[in-house]
């Protein structure tokens, strides 16, 4: 009953000024565009594909391959809810390289959420294949074959293959390392060893300030939510609960080591930075999981008001929601381990 008590206390006392630091909700963006996608995204709205097409074309001329991936995403997203000003610019430029690539990003996502997922994902092939051919120099088209093995079956074969290709276009492209990590997760056709090792791998080699650095943590990630930790513990956690064991095939001394990797890499970063956003809520997750409440504290801080979807729309179907509720939790933990009075000094020699 006292350290109940105890912790009740240090919760009341602290909490509050944890918040600092720490944007109101009210202020919190979910996959806030960034200043070059914002207009393109608000031109589409209005039915006017041109910014978004010379968006894309300016990634493409400039070789800003990593720009070039978050941007097809997203365009790839909107078009999904509002497809009219996509279909005007296809019509206008059915050949056009920057169209083609987010008509295969598209047809991917699409084929993903559908039952019969295979099945559909092997008939947009050739889109795929169109995507590449009208830029031989451009990763992302492989970004999303990669995507589109997984959901098809593709055998470690075929996975090497398109790996290959996607390497030889550009070595330090996260997003075809994110995807080919997945693919060799326990959750698709690898296991956490071989996750690992591919992660460590690649970051050990990435240039600095590089998001490859973060691959271990994504690797992290991938063993945290396999099916022997539960989604109760997760929720558990994120509402600052007790951890689950992180135990099995993963020592925790690599979970650890992983995290810290992420960590320095984030601090390279100015703080509310949209750019390294994602990685951050990501590494936030990690932390919670091993409850490293301070650190998770110091990446919530550093986010501000970017919260992404991933990893939170894993955990509940309203992300931004799951995102602020963990803030609390998180804050309540280190409230809780925070004495209600500061230590005191080594005493003074006048007071002998």
């Amino acid at each position: 009953m006292l350290r109940a008590f105890v912790r009740t206390a240090r919760m009341v006392r602290h909490t509050p000024r944890l918040a600092a630091g720490l944007p109101p909700d009210v202020d919190v963006l979910l996959d806030a565009p960034d200043e070059r996608l914002a207009p393109a995204l608000v031109a589409a709205g209005r039915g006017d594909h041109g910014p978004a097409a010379k968006l894309l074309a300016t990634t493409r001329e400039a070789a800003e391959w990593e720009n070039r991936d978050r941007y097809t995403t997203r365009l790839a997203a909107f078009a999904r809810s509002r497809p009219e000003w996509f279909d005007a610019w296809l019509d206008a430029s059915p050949h056009d390289p920057d169209a083609l690539l987010v008509k295969a990003e598209l047809a991917v996502v699409r084929g993903w959420e559908s039952p019969a997922r295979a099945e559909l994902l092997r008939e947009v092939s050739p889109l795929l294949t169109a995507a590449a051919e009208a830029d031989p120099r451009d990763p992302v088209p492989w970004r999303i074959a990669l995507d589109h093995a997984r959901g098809t079956h593709a055998t470690h074969t075929v996975f090497e293959q398109l790996w290959e290709e996607a390497v030889r276009r550009s070595s330090y492209h996260y997003g075809c390392h994110a995807s080919a990590l997945q693919y060799l997760s326990a959750a698709w056709y690898g296991s956490h060893r071989e996750c690992f090792d591919f992660a460590e791998r690649a970051a050990s080699d990435a240039l600095p300030g590089s998001l490859i650095q973060v691959l271990p943590a994504r690797a992290a990630f991938a063993y945290l939510t396999s099916p022997s930790h539960s989604t109760e513990a997760t929720r558990s956690v994120s509402m600052g609960g007790g951890a689950r064991e992180t135990g099995g095939s993963v020592p925790r001394e690599r979970l650890d080591a992983a995290a810290d990797l992420a960590i320095d890499l984030s601090r390279e970063y100015a703080a509310g930075d949209p750019w390294p956003a994602e990685v951050r809520n990501l590494l936030t997750y990690v932390l919670v999981r091993l409850e490293r409440w301070h650190d998770a504290l110091e990446q919530l801080r550093l986010i501000g008001p970017y919260a992404t979807s991933f990893p939170w729309d894993r955990m509940a179907d309203d992300p931004l929601g799951q995102f602020l509720e963990l803030r609390d939790g998180v804050r309540i933990e280190v409230a809780s381990m925070t004495p209600l009075r500061p230590p005191r000094g080594p005493a003074r020699s006048d007071e002998h």
